[in-house]
């Protein structure tokens, strides 16, 4: 299993439209092939920094579902709405 941390800061004043359109997302990504779990934060300093954390089965499932139109066609809706580029680092257990 992998973990994904996707990090996202929101422009002001679109915090609810942008809620309402990542809700989207998670739904099409928890109906996706490999998808364990997944929950979003906000950062207690920064209301509008979001970070999800997403548990997949396989890093080829992650990047089944980031590559596909349908992720492709959503975050269409969602990048407008951020101030910054999406950052997402894949994250294996050390083995430590």
């Amino acid at each position: 299993m992998i973990r994904v941390l996707i990090e996202r800061h929101i422009a002001e004043s679109l915090e609810t439209a942008y809620e309402e359109r990542s809700r989207k997302v998670l739904q099409r990504a928890v109906a996706a092939p490999g998808f364990v779990s997944g929950e979003t934060l906000v950062a207690s300093n920064d209301p509008n920094h979001r970070i999800t954390l997403a548990n997949w089965r396989s890093e080829a499932d992650w990047n089944r579902w980031y590559l596909s139109d349908d992720r492709r066609d959503l975050m269409a809706e969602l990048v407008p709405m951020m101030d910054t580029n999406e950052t997402i680092t894949v994250l294996k257990q050390s083995g430590i």
